[in-house]
């Protein structure tokens, strides 16, 4: 019994996810998320900082979601699907978002910003169409699983 007590629950960690391609598509979207921040940041111009932050940290907690395999733990929302849809709205804000930098900027920080900003709906772009891709609504998951793999 005493043995029962001093089991602590494991945590299972996938590495391999981050060096997959989503993993690594999703590393590349924190990374020029990260820029973008550091630009308007510079630049002073907090209503771009703070969409930036944001969807930083929503990236970030999927990616530890699928890395900490969270996503096989809670399963009350079907995530690839929610993925997509952030990934989506994120790619319609950011390039809102980054051609209204492009269009008002008067610091170059704000000018870079835009730039990376909009390499950044690109990689969101990508990521939702990968996505999009692999969601399959009307097959069983073994014909779907069949697909894939082909």
């Amino acid at each position: 019994m005493s043995e029962d007590l001093n089991r602590s629950p494991s945590m299972d960690v996938d590495i391999a996810f981050l060096k997959s391609k989503r993993g690594i598509l999703k590393v590349a979207e924190m990374v020029t998320f990260l820029v973008a921040f550091v630009c308007f940041t510079v630049a002073a111009t907090p209503k771009y900082t703070t969409a930036t932050v944001l969807e930083f940290l929503i990236t970030l907690l999927l990616v530890l979601l699928y890395v900490l395999k969270l996503n096989k733990r809670l399963t009350f929302f079907f995530w690839p699907l929610m993925d997509m849809f952030n990934s989506l709205f994120a790619t319609l804000y950011f390039t809102v978002l980054s051609l209204m930098a492009l269009a008002t900027y008067t610091v170059t920080g704000t000018l870079v910003g835009g730039i990376v900003g909009l390499m950044s709906a690109g990689l969101l772009f990508v990521d939702s169409y990968t996505l999009f891709k692999n969601i399959t609504f009307n097959n069983p998951r073994s014909e779907a699983q069949n697909q894939n793999n082909e």
